[in-house]
C-alpha cells in the first residue's frame, strides 16, 4: 500500500504505515507522586497499521481528512503532534493529511500513538527539520506515554510510564489478535481501585521463560463485559493475553497456518487479524527505502 516514488516531488502519492502494537505483558510496579504509574512491557510492533498521507503546505495550516471519529476534535493526535513539531522547530510549514484508519481507537493496538509517530516521523521529512528520532521521542512522550516507542521503531523494553526504552530483538512470532469493538478508557482502568498497582518487578530473563501477565486483565473484565465474554470463549482453546488497557485479546502462535485455524476455531462474525510481529517498524523501513532511492 506504500507507494515509493523516485522524488520527493512525488509525496503526496505515498501512503505510510502507522503499525499497531501489542504489549507481551505489563506490570504496574507502582505510582510516582504525579500520578503516573511505573510500568514494565514489552512492546511488539506489528505488521497492521493506520495508513497516512501528508502533502506539504507553505502557510502553515495543518488539515487533516479521513476515516476517523474524532477528525474535527482539537484533540486529534495526529493535528497536535504536527503542531507541536512546528513550534518545536519553528517551522512555517503546513501540512494536508489524509488518514486511512485501520486500527480501533481504545483498543490497546497503539493507533493513535502511532498515528502521532508516524505524522512526527514523516513530517520532519517532509519539512526537512533534521531533528534525530531521540528528539521527536522527546516530543511525542508530551503526547502520550506509547508514542516514543513508534517514533523509535524497534520492538523494545520499556519501564518508567514507557519513557525508558531498551529495543530488543524478539522472534517474529504470528499473532491471532481479535477485539469486541469495545473502547477501553486508559483512564478509567488506571484509577480503579482493584488495580494492582505493586507487582514485582521482572527481569528480561522472566519474560523469556514465560511470565506474561497483563495487571489490567481482571480489571478490564470486570469494567467490560464484552471482553470479558470474549476472553472466556478464546481461553478454551488457547492461553490468551490483553494487550495494553485493552479492548484487544490475543494469542501466539508459531506459523500462521497455525494462527488460522485457532481464527476458525471461533465465530465467524468476531472482529480478527492475523498478523506477524515485526522487529523494525513498516514505517521505518518505507521511509529508509524512500531517502535511499532520492
Amino acid at each position: 500500500m506504500v507507494t515509493l516514488a523516485s522524488s520527493k516531488a512525488s509525496w503526496p502519492d505515498l501512503w505510510w504505515p502507522a503499525p499497531a502494537k501489542l504489549n507481551l505483558f505489563l506490570k504496574v510496579i507502582g505510582r510516582r507522586p504525579d500520578g503516573y504509574h511505573q510500568l514494565q512491557t514489552v512492546f511488539q510492533l506489528l505488521a497492521l497499521s493506520d495508513w497516512l498521507n501528508f502533502t506539504k503546505r507553505d502557510d502553515g495550516e495543518i488539515r487533516l481528512e479521513g476515516n476517523m471519529s474524532d477528525i474535527e476534535s482539537s484533540d486529534n493526535l495526529i493535528v497536535r503532534a504536527a503542531k507541536l513539531l512546528q513550534v518545536s522547530s519553528s517551522t512555517s510549514f503546513g501540512a494536508e493529511v489524509v488518514i486511512k484508519k485501520v486500527l480501533p481507537m481504545g483498543a490497546g493496538l497503539g493507533g493513535g500513538s502511532s498515528d502521532a509517530a508516524t505524522t512526527l516521523v514523516v513530517l520532519n521529512e517532509l519539512w526537512q527539520l533534521h531533528l534525530s528520532l531521540d528528539k521527536l521521542a522527546e516530543i511525542g512522550l508530551s503526547l502520550g506515554a506509547d508514542v516514543p516507542v513508534f517514533v523509535l521503531g524497534k520492538s523494545a523494553w520499556a519501564e518508567g510510564v514507557g519513557e525508558d526504552i531498551s529495543p530488543m530483538m524478539l522472534n517474529e512470532r504470528w499473532y491471532l489478535v481479535v477485539n469486541p469493538g469495545s473502547h477501553i478508557s486508559t483512564k478509567e482502568v488506571f484509577s480503579h481501585n482493584r488495580l494492582t498497582r505493586d507487582s514485582s518487578p521482572i527481569t528480561i530473563r522472566d519474560f523469556h521463560e514465560g511470565q506474561l501477565d497483563n495487571d489490567c486483565l481482571s480489571v478490564v473484565r470486570e469494567l467490560d463485559k464484552n471482553v470479558d465474554a470474549m476472553y472466556q470463549r478464546f481461553s478454551i482453546f488457547t492461553d490468551v493475553y490483553l494487550t495494553g488497557t485493552g479492548s484487544s485479546l490475543f494469542a501466539t502462535c508459531k506459523t500462521r497456518e497455525d494462527a488460522l485455524k485457532l481464527s476458525n476455531k471461533l465465530p465467524d462474525n468476531w472482529t480478527k487479524w492475523l498478523v506477524k510481529g515485526v522487529n523494525e517498524s513498516p514505517l521505518h523501513k518505507a521511509l529508509n527505502r524512500f531517502v535511499n532511492q532520492v
